[in-house]
């Protein structure tokens, strides 16, 4: 029987989270793309940290580090944008 690689492990974590969400969204009927993004961040880095190795880093885990570090910077553009919207009032 053959293991399944970590990379495909994380692949198929993340598809089964977004699935999650997706589905929760619809059955309390409120779609919301800002909140849809910060679960799925918040879902790429637990993967991202139970498949860091101590020792060896593949190259795989490397650009996933690059999407995390890009989540992170539009993460803090909402922040920010959601921050104005409140000071505006």
């Amino acid at each position: 029987m053959k293991t399944m690689k970590k990379k495909h492990l994380a692949a198929i974590a993340i598809a089964v989270w977004l699935v999650i969400i997706s589905i929760f969204m619809l059955l309390a009927y409120r779609i919301d793309i800002e909140i849809f993004f910060v679960l799925w961040l918040i879902g790429i880095l637990v993967v991202v940290e139970l498949m860091d190795t101590r020792f060896s880093h593949p190259s795989y885990l490397r650009y996933i580090k690059y999407l995390v570090a890009g989540g992170i910077v539009l993460f803090g553009g909402i922040v920010t944008l959601k921050v104005l919207e409140i000071l505006a009032r």
